[in-house]
């Protein structure tokens, strides 16, 4: 019979804070909190991340390598039922790393590292979108020029970016928990893809609305 061998303790700290991050908000967790939960010294955890903002770029890297890796899947849309699979895919993502948008000003006030990195982010959630609109564009689902294209892409990203600020804000004591994910997110992939409503194609708009009815729950 095979044990599992133990987890590196570097490996759990990392888990257990993004959980507590998400579950908390960032600046709810101390580094004592974490140490705490794992049932680990401080010094052991400060041994492997000597200060609270590498746990935080630790996190932050694991995510943006998620995302450059995800956003190469807008290569591959065609259609308006890609589309909504791709920003649904977006928010699944963004929600597992939902401290970092629960958070993100004060975050970005106090981590140079990250205020810096967050424009590459914006910068290829931009150029993402943009490659989405020209796809539907090429396949006749979408009826858009450039300068529209431009600012529809922005109030995309806008959507993608701030719209489980505008979750938690709406009920700040549920909607964050893990049991409002699937509606959360449902309801933002929609609000991302709603934008296109006025240049979509008849049939894909038909076809959008349809996909909102049957994903959301009853």
């Amino acid at each position: 019979m095979h044990t599992k061998k133990p987890r590196r303790t570097a490996e759990r700290i990392l888990e257990v804070s993004l959980d507590l991050f998400n579950r908390f908000g960032e600046p709810n967790v101390s580094t004592t909190l974490i140490s705490a939960e794992l049932n680990i010294s401080p010094g052991n955890l400060y041994y492997h991340y000597p200060a609270k903002d590498e746990l935080i770029n630790a996190l932050f890297d694991r995510y943006e390598r998620a995302l450059n890796e995800l956003l190469h899947a807008a290569d591959d849309v065609r259609n308006v039922e890609d589309a909504w699979l791709f920003f649904h895919m977006l928010f699944e993502l963004i929600w597992q790393y939902r401290f970092l948008y629960r958070d993100l000003n004060d975050l970005l006030s106090k981590n140079r590292r990250l205020e810096t990195h967050f424009q590459f982010v914006l910068k290829n959630k931009s150029r993402a979108v943009r490659t989405v609109l020209d796809a539907l564009s090429r396949h006749q689902s979408l009826r858009i020029d450039g300068r529209e294209a431009d600012s529809v892409a922005t109030a995309m990203v806008v959507v993608l970016t701030y719209w489980l600020s505008y979750e938690y804000v709406r009920d700040p004591r549920h909607a964050l928990e893990p049991e409002c994910a699937g509606a959360a997110l449902l309801r933002g992939a929609f609000h991302v893809l709603s934008l296109l409503l006025p240049y979509l194609d008849p049939a894909q708009k038909t076809h959008l609305l349809g996909l909102v009815g049957h994903y959301s729950p009853p």
